[in-house]
């Protein structure tokens, strides 16, 4: 294996990993806390126009916060709004949409101490998800390298810097999704 493929399987390990992260972050958006965030309801489905499409949130209305514990849609398309306001109320965020006019306010409640228990379980499972696809991504390169040393593709010494690399690499992004973890249950904790 010259050095050109060994940079490239590299790189595809850490865009794999880092592909894995973003997809954890974007989860985590939608778990609530007690502040406003607009990517907290973006991705909600919205069944409209007669129940012919479904669109994300975020393609049929401007989400702005007012305030840390407000958030305004505003449909571009005022015959959605009922649409939109069924999809919140649908949704298991447990969130109350008021329509005024032609925009809906959503005041995002405080969380009791349980829904906060709720959240930070719900977080741990997703972190634990993600963990797992990480290290089932260290067990296939670790196999391909395997694989390439018996094909004689590599040297043992190729081997061994590889699958070290591969270690340090699993335990960089396994740090980076636990400091992910740490901050998002704080932002849950704090009142």
């Amino acid at each position: 294996m010259g050095i050109g493929s060994i940079i490239l399987f590299m790189d595809n390990f850490k865009q794999s990993c880092l592909k894995v992260i973003n997809n954890l972050k974007e989860d985590l958006k939608s778990i609530r806390t007690g502040r406003a965030n607009p990517a907290l309801i973006e991705n909600l489905i919205v069944e409209t126009y007669g129940g012919q499409t479904k669109l994300r949130l975020l393609e049929l209305a401007s989400i702005v916060t007012e305030g840390p514990t407000s958030l305004i849609v505003q449909p571009f398309d005022p015959s959605t709004i009922v649409d939109i306001e069924k999809a919140i109320l649908k949704s298991p965020l447990g969130l109350s949409p008021a329509v005024q006019g032609n925009r809906i306010i959503i005041r995002i409640p405080a969380l009791s101490q349980e829904q906060r228990e709720k959240m930070i379980k719900l977080i741990g499972q997703k972190i634990e998800e993600k963990k797992v696809i990480i290290r089932n991504l260290r067990d296939e390169e670790r196999k391909t390298i395997k694989n390439d040393l018996e094909k004689k593709n590599i040297t043992e010494d190729d081997k061994f810097r590889l699958e070290k690399e591969i270690d340090n690499l699993t335990q960089e992004y396994t740090a980076n999704i636990q400091t992910i973890r740490e901050n998002k249950e704080e932002e849950i904790r704090e009142v």
